[in-house]
């Protein structure tokens, strides 16, 4: 009957052929009908389409997501082959329906191998695990693609013992077996294991492609394996493989992750490119050895080679931008991605939120957030760590509540973010019931970052002895941050004894711990208790350890500009302490007294005030105030805490000079503006 049915089925077709063209000679040459083209198009609509065009329709309406569309031209399909079939069934898995997909399935007159291996791949992308199992044992018969389906599966699922069981079950392995397998425990983590697998492979005299390379040479980036990275490379030029752009991405960021840029440089340098990738490659390479200031130069030299980057060009180069605090650097690439329509793209949005938030400027990066079509995760948490960092609590947790109603799982770092916005802005309460709450969610484990925000949120509020109480009755022991925050939180309340208790615990924890000095010293000096002061400072002399200098800059046109305190060695000092002149008379006509507590020397008080006077961030603010333009945002980077004195002043100098100024100091960011802090003097 079968065969039957196929002979039929090829007369019918070749009956349609004929006549097609018997109907088409005919329109196109009788005299009456001036309109041929038309009449033959007219033709064309009086037969169905062949199976094959069909086929190759409902291909590219699932490719478009018009599974609908899809599936009532294969439901109005009079014939049908087991192609057709297959695709329809890919097509559902793809988008989704699993339900249609199986009852397709069912329903094949005729299955082949490819029916099951589709089945089984469409499973396992859905992590429907134990289904994929079941059907492949039913399997009649299982080719190697089936084989090599299921071990893939097994790895994007977790599942890598189960992937290495099956793969020497298999009856036969070729070298996309192989490969996958060295794919896959690279990508989970199991990089020497790959490695390995790789030799293995080659006693068996199984010869690689460069596909297998590429895996290989990912590997050995990951383990960091100068020597056997360098091995295969000469075994890529032999083969003569060099020139595959899977190869060449992979080996320069081999080199770069072994801290070797000159070979990566001498990768990239053997023949033009014009792949997104390699260039990328060699971008991020820079970025990942800290030379930001070529990997900017490495994506303006793209464009130049009419090479359009990809997000992953952009998130990098954002990185760099970062890491040298180049705001302005930053707008451009943040305007280049919006000309290239990625202004909505999530890991360039995540990006620029890190690089507005960590460079002062919250407010373009909350417009970046708003504008990411789909945000996961990351772009929550960098929304909430940042207004963290500004002191903006109440936005924080404005976020956190919508990102629960959007049914975005919260996860450790949303929880740090929240407890540090309530511990900067004072919020005792809401510190305490988040604490709570995460205390009873079962899918965050609690670690000690949360801890040691609470003991924070506490001492900052005078809640010292409820803070050890909570240190007493961890779960785990304390460690040195742990101690650090009640140790600052010591010093904001003076509160010697307990200072003195944590101190004891840090030092047992890092004997040289200079943070914990510095800060113990301070505390003694604040009480006058100089022989206290003196002691601390003759153990950090005989330890070596070394006190950090309070260092200030400001990022100018590019270029970075750092003062010490009392700083002569700037090429503008005399333009610079003349405006420091300037504003020291403004200060005293608005009434300002220096606080003398904290020049932190037993010295008389004259030189305590010049000394105050000569601190890093307002030399910093003085030449920021004489190059910039007149009204603009001052930023200004600290790698200390601002101390109360200078929180005091810049307050004064915002108002006298009519700007906003922005000081970030190791702990926050203070926004000064008319006269106010946005951390309410909360610092």
């Amino acid at each position: 009957m079968i065969r039957k049915f196929k002979v039929s089925q090829t007369s019918f077709h070749i009956s349609c052929t004929f006549l097609h063209k018997k109907v088409s000679h005919f329109v196109q040459h009788h005299p009456k009908n001036q309109k041929g083209n038309e009449a033959v198009v007219f033709s064309n609509k009086c037969f169905y389409p062949d199976v094959y065009t069909c086929t190759k329709t409902i291909q590219s309406y699932v490719r478009n997501n018009r599974a609908d569309d899809a599936l009532k031209l294969f439901d109005e399909m009079p014939v049908r082959d087991v192609v057709t079939w297959n695709t329809m069934i890919k097509g559902c898995l793809d988008c989704g329906n699993v339900e249609v997909a199986f009852k397709l399935f069912d329903e094949m007159p005729e299955r082949n191998v490819v029916s099951w291996t589709t089945m089984v791949s469409g499973l396992l992308m859905r992590g429907m695990m134990d289904v994929a199992e079941c059907l492949f044992m039913e399997m009649p018969m299982k080719d190697e693609a089936a084989w090599n389906s299921m071990i893939h599966g097994y790895f994007i699922n977790g599942k890598v013992e189960e992937a290495v069981r099956l793969f020497h079950k298999m009856p036969s392995r070729s070298v996309i077996s192989w490969t996958s397998m060295i794919s896959g425990l690279d990508q989970t983590g199991k990089s020497d294991e790959a490695l390995f697998l790789f030799k293995h492979m080659l006693l068996c005299g199984v010869r690689p492609t460069s596909m297998t390379f590429s895996s290989v040479i990912t590997a050995c980036a990951n383990v960091k394996n100068l020597h056997l990275g360098r091995e295969i490379h000469g075994h890529v030029v032999k083969l003569g493989y060099f020139s595959d752009t899977y190869i060449t991405a992979p080996l320069i960021t081999f080199y770069a992750h072994c801290k070797d840029i000159d070979s990566c440089c001498k990768v990239f340098n053997e023949k033009a490119h014009d792949s997104v990738v390699v260039w990328t490659s060699l971008l991020s390479g820079y970025g990942l050895n800290c030379k930001h200031e070529h990997a900017l130069e490495v994506f303006s030299d793209m464009f130049k080679a009419n090479v359009l980057p990809n997000q992953s060009s952009f998130t990098s180069a954002l990185n760099s931008c970062c890491e040298l605090e180049a705001l302005d650097r930053g707008k451009e690439i943040n305007g280049a991605a919006v000309k290239l329509g990625l202004e909505a793209d999530v890991f360039v949005g995540n990006s620029l939120i890190v690089l507005y938030t960590t460079c002062g400027n919250i407010n373009d990066g909350l417009s970046v957030f708003k504008v990411i079509a789909e945000k996961n995760i990351v772009s929550w948490n960098s929304m909430i760590v940042g207004c963290a960092q500004h002191g903006y609590g109440t936005w924080a947790l404005i976020l956190f509540n919508q990102m629960i109603r959007y049914e975005v799982s919260p996860d450790d770092i949303t929880f740090t973010g929240l407890l540090s916005a309530c511990s900067r802005s004072g919020m005792l309460n809401k510190g305490r019931h988040i604490f709570n709450f995460l205390l009873n969610y079962k899918s965050v484990k609690v670690k000690l970052e949360h801890y040691a925000c609470m003991v924070d949120i506490l001492g900052r509020n005078g809640r010292l002895n409820e803070a050890v109480e909570l240190v007493k009755n961890m779960p785990m022991e304390p460690n040195t941050s742990l101690w650090l925050a009640l140790l600052s939180a010591c010093k904001v309340h003076s509160n010697l004894k307990l200072a003195e208790t944590a101190a004891e615990a840090i030092f047992n924890i890092d004997p040289n711990c200079s943070a914990a000095y510095t800060l113990l010293s301070n505390l003694y000096a604040f009480a006058g208790r100089w022989n206290d002061v003196s002691r601390i400072r003759g153990v950090m002399k005989n330890k070596g350890i070394m006190k950090e200098p309070g260092l200030s800059w400001v990022n100018f046109k590019g270029s970075r500009h750092e003062f010490l305190s009392g700083d002569r060695s700037h090429p503008m000092t005399t333009e610079i302490y003349e405006k420091l002149e300037w504003i020291r008379e403004k200060l005293k006509g608005l009434g300002y007294v220096p606080d003398q507590m904290f020049a932190l020397h037993d010295v008389e008080d004259e030189q305590k005030e010049t000394s105050l006077l000569y601190h890093s961030e307002r030399l910093a603010i003085c030449f920021a105030l004489i190059c910039s333009v007149e009204g603009s945002t001052i930023t200004v980077m600290k790698n200390l805490r601002v101390c109360g004195d200078c929180h005091s002043v810049i307050k004064l100098i915002a108002k006298i000079v009519e700007r906003e100024i922005v000081v970030r100091d190791s702990s926050r960011f203070h926004h000064f503006k008319d006269g106010f802090c946005s951390c309410c003097d909360y610092w």
